[in-house]
């Protein structure tokens, strides 16, 4: 029993994590309607200014966790800025494929750098040891990892549910051409949610070299790990994106723990949510919460 409760609260670490990554892809698709393939360089790239921050600069960790979730936020806004704004109105198969091409360019970049090869950990912040809860084995860390995932989860709830910023981002998904009427800008909504999903992506990349060190390629993989997720909830709901990144999470480890014994060279947890993935949307092609269009013909 202890077992089973091991894995079921790493996976929904694991799943937080997911979810909070997810979030990125949900906001800039709410907003216009395009997949940002760069979202595990956003996460990647988060990690390490914390980690430069924190090794260069001998910050603490809150003020370097900060300052990496400020510029990466300031680096959406400019990527939006200077390389999206001008596909605004051309075809979304264009918008994507920048989007690649824009993830291509970063990770090229962040391999420029001394952090593009090797693994890498924050100077140690937290005390050793953990807790012990029915059993199951908790660090300090895990510990951490929750609770600045749900602050910012939290955060963003209200954000979009209070604030006038977030109630004008969700008037622009509804429906763009009645929020531009209304005076909205639905420029500057676009920049904001690319600010937002660096946001949420050094939040991601920072809980994750805290649980387990970093390494770009497993920062980026991430960003690729989450499009189960984000699709599993429904690519326009963040609800969504938090119940569907905690069941693939707790799916993943609940296989690998399971399964992976009775399967010749493992590797359940890699296939085990695209596998519930296309289960659900046989029955709901639109995710868990996506909301169903129907257009007019």
């Amino acid at each position: 029993m202890s077992f089973f409760l091991q894995l079921l609260f790493s996976g929904i670490v694991l799943g937080l994590v997911y979810a909070l990554a997810a979030l990125g892809f949900v906001l800039i698709y709410k907003a216009s309607r395009v997949v940002n393939f760069a979202q595990g360089q956003f996460i990647a790239i988060g990690a390490f200014l914390a980690y430069w921050a924190m090794v260069s600069l001998g910050a603490p960790f809150l003020l370097a966790a900060a300052l990496a979730l400020a510029l990466t936020a300031l680096l959406g806004f400019g990527v939006e800025r200077v390389f999206l704004k001008r596909l605004v109105g051309q075809p979304i198969i264009s918008v994507i494929m920048a989007t690649i091409g824009l993830a291509s360019l970063l990770d090229g970049l962040i391999h420029l750098t001394p952090y593009g090869a090797g693994n890498f950990s924050y100077p140690s912040f937290l005390p050793a040891g953990g807790l012990t809860l029915l059993g199951v084995q908790i660090s300090y860390a895990q510990l951490l990892a929750v609770a600045f995932t749900l602050l910012f989860l939290l955060a963003f709830t209200w954000f979009f549910q209070r604030s006038t910023l977030g109630v004008a981002m969700r008037s622009v998904a509804d429906d763009q051409m009645a929020a531009m009427s209304l005076g909205v800008s639905v420029e500057r909504v676009f920049a904001l949610a690319w600010a937002a999903a660096g946001l949420t992506a050094a939040a991601a990349g920072m809980v994750v070299g805290t649980i387990s060190g970093l390494n770009l390629d497993g920062l980026v993989h991430i960003g690729l790990r989450v499009f189960p997720v984000v699709i599993l909830g429904g690519l326009d709901s963040i609800p969504g994106a938090v119940v569907a990144g905690i069941l693939i999470g707790v799916l993943e480890n609940l296989a690998a723990g399971f399964l992976d014994p009775f399967i010749p060279g493992g590797g359940t947890r890699d296939v085990f949510p695209f596998l519930v993935l296309l289960l659900v949307l046989w029955f709901k092609p639109h995710g868990l919460f996506g909301t169903e269009e129907i257009e007019r013909v």
